[in-house]
């Protein structure tokens, strides 16, 4: 080795683009982030690790180093003593580098520790090959900081383009040299894009090893990927024992499937796909079939209804064949249309009462469409299911809505012994928001539609209808808003002839109609000055209104039945309220970091406003029945109460009380209470007059060392009837929980017990009980 000589100190820390070989340095440091994504390109995390090799050219890598030296003759660099090398978020510190311009090798001595953001890379030891773009960490950790994820190895090596091997390798998201849970393997071997495969796997509780398999084979996806994905498996005794083995379709960037193959041992094999689609307009669509011929009936005979029916809803199901269909769709169209589909297409209605939960599930389709499209199904007992097209626009102060909806009553297509549903085939509307009139003081809004609704039996036909409203806002002095308003209305329906030779009409038909209301109202205002912790004022406003209503009397009977436009009741009411709004002011105590976001916001005030209790009183006077002579003219009096004091109290509460029975007709509260430690308890009471009376409460307490208890309680006060009580404790550590239960319901007892090692998922069991006879307390 010939001799060598200092380039720079640590004193003077020079930029990689230097004067003085600069090549060579840049590959030091650009060398060291390649051998990270060498060796982790991807992981469970989701995102990879390729961010230790992503790398600008344009920007300069910066060295220090106690000394910085140059071998001319064997063309070799090093650096030793605290060695920094660093551009933007990318650092890597080690106690020596050298790099052999040669041979196109890099090697790091001594607490290499590689960082990129949050995420780390460390070894005892890391040495790269350029040429062959092949290295080994020594005693290497990876640390994922999105998902709290480490992967450990003796040895971890780069052997091909592909294909990696690690040394009693162990991966976890718990922290310290011992963690709660690892899964360790004595031979890891990955291909990217393939597969990995581990012999004497092994599942381990701190030192206690609880699950064992001599060979483990996993897949290395770094993109979605075509495969098999976990199955579910289940006993009962409707379906005896269940197998639901899913199977995903990558088939493009935008587009994937999913199909399911349902074992069920007492049922049959029900078959299933899904298929979603994601444009780069945003526009989006999921839909999911399934079906299957169920071995099992309900026809009414011995005891088929308890069995394989559901007896709630006294229809039976004698269906064999069962199915179900369901979509929506959000498609983006020129000038700023948008289009939405629903459908929802079943057998019968017990398929979605018999399949609430699983992969193809109601409960699991139902969130997926609200969290992708915002918008559910109906619930999962209506027998009236709705399927929809709809067209829309928005304008900023104007929105059309062109819709054709077919609402298909499962039980009158199957069974025609319930009324056939009405259908809108189609409904179109177009509204105004409230908004100034010309140039003068009036304002206006405006309601429109037409419809065409069709039925197998009874009215059916066109309706158009036109509702604009005008307004004549006046303010006195701040102290009281008078604001009389006028609504004209004009509907006219056309009944088609088959239906109107029936019933001996005339097929057109028209409605004139107008309505009053004058809304009086007041906004009374208090300040007072308080010392409450850090609230100095407390503002009372107080807003009393009443508000008139006037719709003549018209008779209408000679019009079709579709909904509630074609019967407007006559009104002549009078309603008053009083609400109180109590508001509180602070000042910030925010970090001057939140002040400057504040600034930069526009929010320039010191002071932070929180409505903590609003009270409200209503009631009505029907000037009509009293005009009548007609008893009780007066609504019962309603009122409303919340209050939000701090974070760790709250309650809510309405009644309605009856002066002429002198007592509640409803009334409900609920109460909300918590501390800093994450303790919570909550109470509710319900009452309905004769109709039900329930009180239900639930607990949780936080007690020593990650130990949680909760329990819960439903009652029936009325009946004397237990409706659900619960009881469960959860141990929560740094990386896994357990969560023991125990459940009582009316049908149905139930014990779980589930792990979770977070990063993992859950592994749990349950043992459920069937009905009880005699109820037990």
């Amino acid at each position: 080795m010939g001799p060598s000589k200092p380039i720079r100190n640590r004193l003077n820390p020079i930029g990689i683009w230097t004067d003085q070989h600069p090549g060579p340095i840049r590959v030091i440091a650009f060398g060291m982030l390649i051998l990270c994504s060498f060796l982790f390109p991807g992981s469970a995390a989701s995102q990879s690790p390729d961010r230790f090799f992503k790398d600008d050219p344009q920007k300069p890598w910066h060295i220090t180093a106690d000394e910085i030296r140059y071998n001319e003759t064997d063309d070799l660099y090093i650096a030793e003593g605290n060695v920094v090398i660093s551009k933007d978020e990318k650092r890597i510190n080690a106690d020596s580098v050298r790099f052999d311009h040669k041979a196109m090798k890099a090697h790091a001595f001594g607490h290499v520790v590689i960082t990129t953001g949050e995420d780390l890379l460390s070894g005892s030891r890391v040495e790269l090959d350029l040429k062959t773009e092949t290295g080994t960490v020594h005693d290497g950790t990876l640390f994922l900081k999105e998902n709290h994820f480490y992967i450990r190895g003796d040895k971890i090596q780069k052997t091909g383009e592909a294909t990696y091997t690690a040394e009693n390798a162990s991966v976890s998201t718990c922290d310290g040299q011992i963690p709660a849970w690892k899964i360790t393997g004595r031979n890891l071997q990955v291909t990217i894009e393939g597969y990995g495969t581990v012999s004497h796997a092994a599942l381990w509780a701190r030192k206690l090893p609880v699950l064992y398999t001599p060979y483990l084979v996993f897949p290395v996806k770094l993109k979605r990927q075509s495969g098999l994905l976990p199955p579910q498996l289940g006993i009962s005794d409707r379906k005896g024992f269940e197998y639901n083995q899913p199977y995903f379709w990558a088939i493009s960037e935008s587009t994937d499937a999913t199909f399911y193959l349902h074992h069920m041992q007492e049922r049959g094999e029900k078959i299933g796909g899904e298929y979603r689609y994601v444009l780069r307009d945003l526009s989006k669509g999921t839909a999911r079939f399934d079906f299957y011929d169920d071995r099992r009936i309900d026809d009414g005979t011995g005891e088929s209804s308890r069995d394989w029916g559901y007896q709630d809803d006294a229809v039976l199901r004698p269906n064999s064949d069962r199915y179900w269909f369901r979509m929506k769709s959000d498609q983006k169209l020129p000038r700023d249309f948008t289009a939405k589909i629903d459908l929802d297409v079943v057998s019968d209605q017990d398929y979605l009462t018999e399949f609430k939960a699983g992969y193809t599930g109601f409960d699991e389709t139902n969130a997926y469409f609200f969290d992708t499209f915002g918008r559910g199904l109906d619930d999962y007992n209506d027998p009236v299911r709705t399927n929809r097209l709809n067209l829309n626009r928005i304008w900023s102060n104007f929105s059309l809505n062109a819709e054709t909806r077919w609402d298909d009553n499962v039980i009158y297509r199957r069974q025609k012994i319930s009324p056939p549903p009405l259908q809108q085939l189609p409904f179109i509307g177009l509204d105004a928001s409230k908004q100034p009139l010309g140039e003068g003081p009036f304002f206006y809004d405006l309601n429109t539609s037409y419809a065409y609704y069709y039925r197998e039996e009874g009215a059916k036909g066109h309706r158009g209808d036109i509702y604009p409203r005008f307004y004549l806002p006046y303010k006195l002095k701040n102290y009281i808003a008078l604001e009389p308003s006028l609504g004209l209305r004009a509907t006219t329906w056309y009944t088609d002839h088959a239906d109107t030779v029936a019933r001996n009409q005339d097929r057109l038909d028209s409605r004139a109609l107008y309505d009053l209301r004058l809304d009086l109202s007041s906004d009374l205002n208090k300040v007072f000055t308080v010392n409450l912790m850090d609230i100095d004022r407390i503002k009372h406003t107080l807003r009393p209104q009443v508000v008139y209503k006037y719709i003549p009397h018209i008779d209408q009977d000679r019009f079709p039945a579709y909904d509630a436009v074609d019967r407007i009741a006559e009104k002549n009411l009078l309603t008053y309220s009083l609400v109180n709004i109590f508001t509180s002011r602070s000042n910030k105590f925010t970090e001057p970091a939140q002040n400057d976001r504040d600034k930069q916001a526009g929010n320039l005030s010191p002071y932070l406003y929180h409505q903590f209790s609003r009270l409200k009183l209503q009631q009505s006077y029907d000037i009509n029945k009293a005009n009548d002579n007609e008893p009780e003219p007066f609504s019962p009096v309603s009122g409303e109460f919340d209050l939000v004091f701090s974070k760790y109290f709250s309650l809510k509460a309405d009644a309605g009380w009856s002066q002429y029975e002198s007592e509640f007709l409803t009334h409900n509260i609920a109460a909300s209470f918590s501390d800093a430690r994450g303790d919570r308890l909550f109470v509710e009471h319900r009452y309905a007059q004769a109709l039900s009376e329930t009180v239900y409460s639930d607990l949780r307490v936080n007690l020593v060392d990650g130990f949680s208890a909760y329990a819960d309680y439903e009652r029936n006060i009325l009946d004397g009837r237990k409706i659900k009580s619960g009881i469960g404790v959860i141990y929560t550590a740094q990386c896994w929980s357990i969560d023991v239960r125990y459940t009582d319901e009316e049908t149905d007892r139930k014990i779980e017990f589930i792990i979770s090692l977070h990063g993992l998922g859950e592994v749990g069991t349950s043992v459920a009980g069937r009905t009880i006879e005699t109820p037990f307390e």
